[in-house]
C-alpha cells in the first residue's frame, strides 16, 4: 500500500505566563474545552518539542500512514498535527472507537435514569416476546455482558468478522444478534462481537427514545462543545453501534479527557462516576494474561509502566488515556501501529512541572510543520504505453469483489493528470482525477463528504497500479490493473492476489 508520507500539521507554541515557574499549568488553574482547546508549548507542559520533532522525521522516513495526531497534557493542546493529505476540520472515521463512545453513552443513559443499570437484563429491555432461541441462559444476558463482550452469544469474529457481515445482510439487525443462539454463560468467555455493541446501541435507543446519535448530540457532544459528527444507522434507525461513527480528531480528544476526568465535565457529572472507574477495570481477558484487557468497551493495559486505558480501532484509530501523566492522545490513520508514534511521545514526556522554553527546538518543530503541509515533490510522468490509448475511456464491467466495485474507466488524455469513473454497489462515483506524476490528486465528496486523494502509474505495457485513498474513510487501497485481450479483459488484483477478473462490456467513450 502506498503511503503519503508528507504532513500537514498545526503546533501551537505559545508560551504561557507560568512557564519558567517550575509550575505546571495544570497547577494554576483548571481549563475546560468546551469552546476550544486552550493551547500550550510542549515545554510548558513539561514535554520536549525536539522529541516531538524526531517523530515527524520517523513518520517521513518510514512513510508511515498516520493521518492526525492530537496531544493533550493538563488540558492543554500541546500538539495538534493534520498529515497530507487529511486536513484540519475534517471528520474522521473512528471505527471501533465508536464501541467505546457506544459504551459511554450507556454510562450516560444509566446516569439520567434511563437505564436502571449494568445489571438489567437484556431480554427485559428489548423484549423477550418476539426474541428467538430464548432459553434461561439468555434470560441472563445483561448490559454489562455485552459492554465487557462475555455476551455467550454465538457470535464470531473470526474470517473478516463473520458474524457481523450476517447481521448487515439481515433485514433486522437487532432481531438477528438477539436471535442468535447461545453457546456459552454469559460472562464467562471473552468474544470480539461488534453485534454485540450494537445491541447495546439499540438498548440506548429503547431506553431513551432516540437514536444513540441524537442521544449523544443533547447528552454527551453538546455538554462537550462537539458540533458535528456523522454516525449512520440500520434500516430501524439504530446508529452502528461498532463502528462508522465519525468526529474531528479535537472531538475526539474530548471525550478522552472526559474519561480522563473520571466522567466529570465543567461542574457536571455527565457519566456516573462509580460506572466511570468500573469502565476502566479489567472485567474480561482476551487471551491469555498478561496482555490487554477489556472494561465496558475499552481496552486496558494495567500492566504498562504508566498504565494506559484506550478506545482502539482498525486502521491506527485511538484515544489513548494516561492518567499518571495526566495525557491524552488521540491518532487517527490508514493502516498504522501508533506504537511506533507513541514511543516518542512517552520520551517527550521530561518533567511533571514546565520546562524552560527552547527557541531551537521550537523552531525545528515549526520547520517541521511548515515542511510537511505540502504535498510530496512531483515526479517526472513516465511515457503512456500503446495501451493506455486503447483502454482510455472504456468501461470494464467487474465481476463480485470485497471492493463492491461494480464498473471503472480510464481516461488519458496526455500530461500529469487521469481521470478516473466509478461506479459503486450503492452509488455512481464523481468522476475523479488521478496524479501520475507521484502526487495524489484530492478532489471532494467521497463517503460522508470527505475527501479522496488518487494517483497511479503504468508499471509496464499492460498494468496500471492505481492508488484509491479515502483518507477520513480509513480505507487506503492499491489496485493492479492488468489489460489482457488486446485490451477487451482486466483482471483487477490488491497487493499479490487477484480477487476479480473482469471482461469489458459496453463500447469506449
Amino acid at each position: 500500500m502506498r503511503v503519503f508520507e508528507r504532513i500537514a500539521i498545526v503546533v501551537l507554541l505559545t508560551v504561557l505566563a507560568t512557564a519558567g515557574t517550575g509550575v505546571s499549568a495544570a497547577a494554576q488553574r483548571e481549563e475546560w474545552p468546551t469552546q476550544g482547546w486552550h493551547r500550550s508549548s510542549p515545554e510548558a507542559q513539561g514535554m520536549d518539542s525536539n522529541v516531538l520533532a524526531e517523530a515527524f522525521d520517523e513518520i517521513r522516513r518510514r512513510q508511515i500512514a498516520i493521518h492526525s495526531l492530537t496531544i493533550v497534557r493538563n488540558g492543554y493542546l500541546v500538539l495538534d498535527a493534520y498529515f497530507w493529505p487529511f486536513q484540519d476540520n475534517l471528520l474522521h472515521d473512528t471505527a471501533s472507537v465508536t464501541k467505546s463512545v457506544t459504551s459511554t453513552l450507556v454510562g450516560v443513559a444509566i446516569g439520567q435514569h434511563r437505564l436502571s443499570s449494568v445489571t438489567q437484563p437484556v431480554t427485559a429491555v428489548l423484549g423477550a416476546p418476539s426474541i428467538a432461541n430464548l432459553d434461561p441462559r439468555k434470560k441472563r444476558l445483561t448490559v454489562e455482558h455485552l459492554l465487557t463482550m462475555t455476551s455467550g452469544l454465538d457470535c464470531h469474529h473470526d474470517k473478516g468478522e463473520i458474524t457481523l457481515t450476517q447481521m448487515r445482510g439481515s433485514p433486522d439487525w437487532i432481531g438477528f444478534m438477539l436471535g442468535l443462539p447461545m453457546v456459552v454463560e454469559p460472562g464467562g468467555v471473552y468474544e470480539y462481537c461488534s453485534g454485540g455493541m450494537h445491541l447495546l446501541s439499540g438498548i440506548i435507543t429503547k431506553a431513551t427514545g432516540v437514536s444513540a446519535l441524537d442521544f449523544a448530540r443533547h447528552a454527551l457532544f453538546a455538554p462537550l462543545g462537539i458540533e458535528e459528527a456523522a454516525w449512520p444507522s440500520d434500516a430501524q434507525g439504530i446508529s452502528h453501534g461498532w463502528g462508522d461513527l465519525h468526529l474531528q480528531p479535537r472531538d475526539m480528544a474530548k471525550i478522552g479527557y472526559l474519561w480522563l476526568r473520571g466522567g466529570q465535565w465543567e461542574n457536571r457529572q455527565l457519566v456516573p462516576a462509580d460506572w466511570m472507574r468500573s469502565a476502566v477495570q479489567v472485567h474480561s481477558q482476551p487471551g491469555s494474561s498478561p496482555g490487554p484487557g477489556y472494561g465496558y468497551g475499552l481496552w486496558i493495559y494495567p500492566d504498562r509502566n504508566p498504565p494506559i486505558f484506550e478506545g482502539l480501532g482498525r486502521g491506527g484509530q485511538r484515544i489513548s488515556v494516561v492518567p499518571a501523566k495526566n495525557l491524552v492522545v488521540v491518532f487517527t490513520g490508514g493502516e498504522f501501529e501508533p506504537g511506533d508514534i507513541g514511543q516518542f511521545i512517552g520520551r517527550a514526556i521530561k518533567s511533571d512541572r514546565a520546562l524552560p522554553e527552547n527557541s531551537a527546538d521550537a523552531a525545528r518543530l515549526a520547520t517541521a510543520v511548515r515542511a510537511a503541509t505540502e504535498p510530496p515533490a512531483a515526479r517526472p510522468v513516465t511515457t503512456a504505453p500503446t495501451q493506455a490509448k486503447v483502454i482510455s475511456g472504456r468501461t470494464y464491467a467487474l465481476d463480485a469483489n470485497p471492493f463492491d466495485l461494480r464498473s471503472f474507466s480510464l481516461t488519458f488524455s496526455g500530461g500529469a493528470t487521469a481521470q478516473l469513473q466509478l461506479e459503486l454497489v450503492d452509488r455512481l462515483d464523481r468522476p475523479r482525477p488521478v496524479g501520475l506524476d507521484g502526487v495524489p490528486r484530492v478532489s471532494p465528496d467521497g463517503r460522508f463528504g470527505l475527501p479522496v486523494a488518487v494517483s497511479g502509474a503504468w508499471e509496464s505495457a499492460n498494468s496500471f497500479v492505481l492508488d484509491y485513498n479515502e483518507v477520513g474513510n480509513i480505507n487506503n487501497r492499491r489496485f493492479r490493473l492488468t489489460f489482457v485481450d488486446e485490451g477487451t479483459s482486466v483482471e483487477l488484483t490488491e497487493t499479490s492476489e487477484p480477487l476479480a477478473t473482469v471482461r469489458y462490456r459496453g463500447r469506449a467513450r
